[in-house]
Formats: C-alpha cells, sequence, structure tokens
C-alpha cells in the first residue's frame, strides 16, 4: 500500500518525522538550518521570532521596492531559461506596443487588426484591450485617477512578461495620464524590453461624432462622470514613436506603418 506523500506535519508518515528521509528536520537538515550570515538573502530575525527568518527585512535596503509592495518574504527566483534561449527556440523577439488615444479613437480597430496581420505573417502576438482586462484582471477597479493609475501599472506588468516570454504584446487603453505611461516605458526598459508608444489621435468632435459604445453621450449628459476628454484630462503623448491620425488614414495603412517601423527596428521578422 502506498501512502499519501501529504501528511500533516503530526503524522508518523510526514517526511519529517521519518528519521533517514531527505526532508527529515534533524540538526544539520538543510531544510532547516538558517541561511549563513554571508549569504545575500540572510537577514536579521525578527524581534521576538523563536526561530531565524532568513528572508525577514529582504525589502530593508530597498526603499522604494518597499514602499510600492506589500509582499514580504519573497525572494526572485531566476529560471534556466534565459531570454535569449528562449528567443532562439521561439523563433522571435517579443516587444509591448503601446496603443493610447481617447475612446472611440480607433485604438481597439488597429490593434486588432494588427494582431491579425502579424499573426498571418508568422508572428506571435497577443492584444489586451481596455475593456476585456476590466471583465477579469481589473474587474475590481474602477475609473478614480487612483484606479486608473493602478489599472495601467497591473497591464504594464502584463505586458511586460508577454514580451520577456518572446511574444509581441499588443495593449490598448486609453491610458490617459502621461506619467503612467511612462511608467510602462521605464518597466520595459529596465528589462531590456522594447515598447513602442503608438498614439491614435483624433480630435475630440471626431470621437464624439463616431462614440460606438454611447459614452460621450452620456457623459455630456452628466450620466458619466470623470470621462476622459470631457470631465477629466487626456495628456497627449510627446515622444510618441508612431502618431497616428485615424480619421485621414485608412487601418490598413495604419497598420502598413506600424508594421514598417517594427520591421526596420528588428523587433519583427516577417515570415510569411
Amino acid at each position: 500500500m502506498t501512502r499519501e506523500l501529504s501528511q500533516p506535519p503530526g503524522s508518523p508518515f510526514h517526511p519529517a518525522n521519518i528519521p533517514g528521509s531527505p526532508f527529515h528536520a534533524a540538526p544539520g537538515s538543510p531544510f532547516v538550518a538558517p541561511i549563513a550570515a554571508a549569504s545575500p538573502f540572510h537577514a536579521p530575525n525578527p524581534a521576538g521570532a523563536a526561530s531565524p527568518s532568513p528572508y525577514h527585512n529582504l525589502l530593508a535596503d530597498n526603499p522604494t521596492l518597499a514602499a510600492t509592495t506589500k509582499s514580504a518574504n519573497i525572494v526572485w527566483h531566476e529560471g534556466d531559461v534565459s531570454r535569449e534561449e528562449r528567443q532562439q527556440y521561439v523563433g522571435q523577439k517579443g516587444a509591448t506596443i503601446w496603443f493610447t488615444g481617447l475612446s472611440a479613437s480607433g485604438k481597439s480597430t488597429i490593434a486588432s487588426a494588427l494582431e491579425q496581420h502579424l499573426l498571418h505573417n508568422g508572428v506571435t502576438t497577443y492584444r489586451l484591450d481596455g475593456d476585456n482586462v476590466r471583465f477579469g484582471l481589473n474587474k475590481n477597479l474602477g475609473f478614480s485617477a487612483e484606479d486608473r493609475t493602478e489599472n495601467i501599472r497591473r497591464i504594464s506588468e502584463v505586458a511586460k512578461l508577454f514580451a520577456d516570454a518572446a511574444v509581441i504584446a499588443l495593449t490598448s487603453f486609453i491610458s490617459p495620464y502621461r506619467a503612467d505611461r511612462d511608467s510602462a516605458r521605464e518597466l520595459h526598459e529596465k528589462a531590456g524590453l522594447p515598447f513602442v508608444e503608438v498614439f491614435v489621435d483624433v480630435p475630440i468632435e471626431v470621437a464624439e461624432q463616431r462614440d460606438p459604445k454611447g459614452l460621450y453621450k452620456k457623459a455630456r449628459a452628466g450620466l458619466i462622470k470623470g470621462f476622459t476628454g470631457i470631465d477629466d484630462p487626456y495628456e497627449a503623448p510627446e515622444k510618441a514613436e508612431l502618431h497616428i491620425r485615424s480619421d485621414l488614414e485608412e487601418v490598413a495603412v495604419s497598420v502598413k506603418r506600424i508594421t514598417d517601423y517594427l520591421v526596420e527596428k528588428g523587433y519583427i521578422t516577417l515570415k510569411a
């Protein structure tokens, strides 16, 4: 009869209670010995603690990180696959293409068309859409300035993971605040990952005329508060890699412009 490996700590069959088991918590066991003081992960024992806590105060020497995380006792675990190795076997590099602009500017339309175009040309890509993400990952966020910032912070991290996985991430978000977009860029740059900002620009009058979801009409009627472009600001990019006037050019032209830019920069190679 084979016993389950998962046993309560008090069970005589728990690995820690079986002498000779590699998990036996005997003195000198690598599973109970404290990390040496010379280890980069060693940290002082918390006051009053009964046993060593090897990761205590791990964030103490990094005030910036400590101020922005509620997770303590964590250590980054580096895997066995390097970025270069992943890119070699996947057959492409990763990058984030960040679409920004007013509601109804055409961000999602262009991003969707680009996603299909790249996929049909052998480039693995995935689109992250502002509304879609709020159905799941960001469903607990509203549209206050704080929630908008958190919305962009989360999607910046997700896009970075896609890019690190050698996928072209297409993000389509109003992302109205320049500081939030700059933070997304900085996150990628620090990780050594390409970040391409695409400003999908239209006059507010054109956006209101399109109004496919009827949101501008509701905002003008006072039914929606804090709506970007009406009673909440949109801070246009100052140095976007690409500036697209979606009211002046066809979607296919925009897709070609973006694709040509990515090829020129060496971010993608069309295979089809």
